[in-house]
């Protein structure tokens, strides 16, 4: 794969942010793309799967729990397959997230989608225009993951109303934190390679980006749609 070379200028810098961006979006908008087809165009397979195939939605989740591993692993190591499987990645999540969607109601679904992309931008500025190092706050943030993740696990069980609103609440603070620093962290990469950045890290910065804009979507999906 090869390397993309930047200015160490402040335009090489928003060139880098620029490509990043580019492919959180292309991400983002494919995932989208696929999820309206499934709801809009193919609501009779979906049922169809719901009811006489559901283990095709769930092999489909553990193939994408596989995917974004092996496409973080792709894109760390530079190869010409980090590209092609992101973009894999994002359209299986959105035959995925399709299935979730149809429990909610239209209104709240793009009350989310608005506040998710608010909430994103107000926390990208921070994370680029501040100074303090937020590596600190990440280990905070991926502790508090840990304990979201463990407290979701316990709730299958319990099924309870309350545990399900605190999850979601926590969530969004730790989404909205890691969105702050990863986004420091495009500026960090940027500044340890002197410029010379792969396509692979752009890639792999993408790639968290979508998994941030993804799950903080989802936070307040659940919390938005309490009622739905």
């Amino acid at each position: 794969m090869s390397t993309a070379v930047y200015d160490r200028s402040e335009a090489g810098l928003a060139s880098f942010y620029a490509k990043v961006y580019s492919l959180v979006g292309m991400g983002i908008g494919l995932s989208a793309a696929v999820a309206g087809l499934m709801l809009y165009v193919f609501p009779d397979n979906m049922q169809l799967i719901l009811v006489s195939y559901p283990w095709l939605y769930y092999g489909a989740m553990v193939i994408e729990l596989a995917l974004v591993f092996v496409a973080g692993g792709a894109a760390r190591q530079n190869t010409p397959m980090a590209l092609p499987l992101f973009l894999a990645y994002s359209a299986l999540n959105g035959f995925t997230l399709s299935f979730i969607l149809k429990a909610y109601a239209q209104t709240t679904v793009f009350q989310a989608l608005v506040s998710s992309a608010l909430v994103f931008f107000v926390m990208a500025m921070i994370g680029r225009r501040t100074h303090k190092d937020l590596s600190g706050m990440k280990k905070a943030m991926m502790a508090a993951l840990i304990g979201v993740l463990l407290a979701s696990l316990v709730n299958l069980f319990l099924s309870s109303s309350l545990m399900s609103y605190l999850i979601s609440l926590v969530s969004v603070l730790v989404f909205s934190g890691l969105i702050a620093y990863d986004n420091q962290l495009i500026k960090g990469v940027y500044e340890q390679t002197g410029g010379q950045v792969t396509d692979g890290w752009a890639i792999s910065l993408a790639l968290s980006l979508y998994l941030d804009f993804v799950n903080l979507f989802l936070s307040l999906l659940r919390l938005l749609g309490r009622r739905d």
